[in-house]
């Protein structure tokens, strides 16, 4: 069953042939829909925009993205012509709203076949996006950093959190992780588990942050992110895996921050390393002690990636704070 809310174009939804469990006609408060509806069941929600109070307000709708369910919600746009640009498109695909239209074709469309991130990512445009961060404004502005791992199992998840215990110290920083529940485990606040479709949403939520770091896990589009660090393991295994799927993952790769982790790899045979591989590598990190309070590793990282306050000292060896079942929190 299916809730209509209409203003401006009423007599357009009064022609859907769909079976309908509430209906509103007028201009409500975004708080009347959220507080209406963010617990009544409905498989659809058609939303005319012009029955949102101060529609033209993009924090409205970004409100309304934060508290209902927007894969459920199909929105009808207006014929503004501010509306109709690529820029304001991108802003509500920002805030989690992929399903919009300015048509009953669309609407007749979009209840059989709800669009996902990447039935609109053509059109997203991040760059262009200001709700997005620039990397040069961290005080003031989010910095969106992916992880990835390269071969298999090369640390993503636990450098994420890591950065994330380092960073905290001077930076306000939430950690997500895409399609995969493995956060739980490190009994962390401020760390998220989320899915492909939400991980925008989940994003624009947390625009107050610094730092958003995120372990893209299978995440097909990277460029949601500022900046993305490409993990390789250096191991002989690792490496030959990585090669027999793909031998030209470095020449792929050459503009990207490759960083080499769980590295045995000598400073000095790194140059050896780029030599063979053909690829310029950002950071040669070893295994961590992920107990450690602190590590001049995971600091020097983060001071390359343009984080000023971390400070690149010897690591913490206070062994109060490094017991190991001092972990086990739960």
């Amino acid at each position: 069953m299916n809730v209509i809310i209409a203003n401006k174009y009423r007599e357009m939804l009064g022609g859907l042939n769909i079976e309908i469990i509430k209906s509103l006609e007028g201009v409500y408060d975004v708080d009347y829909i959220i507080n209406e509806f963010s617990n009544f069941y409905f498989d659809r929600m058609i939303l005319d925009i012009t029955a949102l109070r101060d529609y033209t307000n993009l924090d409205v709708l970004q409100k309304l993205s934060i508290n209902l369910d927007m894969g459920k919600v199909i929105l009808l746009l207006d014929d503004s012509e501010e509306s109709s640009t690529s820029g304001y498109l991108s802003k509500l695909i920002s805030m989690g709203i992929y399903n919009f239209t300015r048509n009953i074709e669309g609407i007749n469309y979009l209840l059989q076949n709800p669009n996902s991130y990447r039935d609109v990512a053509h059109i997203h445009n991040i760059n262009g996006d200001t709700s997005y961060v620039e990397d040069s404004a961290l005080s003031s502005r989010t910095r969106i950093i992916g992880i990835k791992n390269l071969t298999e199992g090369a640390g993503a998840t636990t450098l994420c959190y890591l950065m994330k215990k380092h960073l905290e110290a001077n930076y306000a920083v939430t950690a997500i992780e895409v399609d995969k529940r493995d956060f739980f485990y490190f009994n962390e606040k401020d760390m998220i588990s989320t899915n492909s479709i939400d991980l925008p949403k989940e994003i624009m939520k947390k625009r107050d942050c610094n730092v958003v770091l995120i372990d893209l896990n299978n995440y097909s589009d990277p460029t949601i992110c500022n900046d993305v660090i490409y993990l390789i393991e250096p191991s002989i295994l690792k490496l030959n895996r990585l090669m027999k799927r793909d031998r030209r993952v470095f020449e792929k790769h050459s503009a990207d921050k490759i960083v080499l982790n769980q590295s045995h790899i000598s400073h000095s045979d790194l140059t050896v390393f780029e030599y063979e591989a053909k690829a310029k590598i950002f950071y040669n990190l070893p295994s961590i002690d992920d107990r450690k309070t602190t590590s001049r590793e995971i600091n020097g990282l983060l001071s390359k990636l343009g984080f000023a306050k971390q400070s690149i000292g010897a690591d913490d060896d206070d062994s109060s704070k490094n017991k190991l079942l001092g972990m086990f929190k739960f």
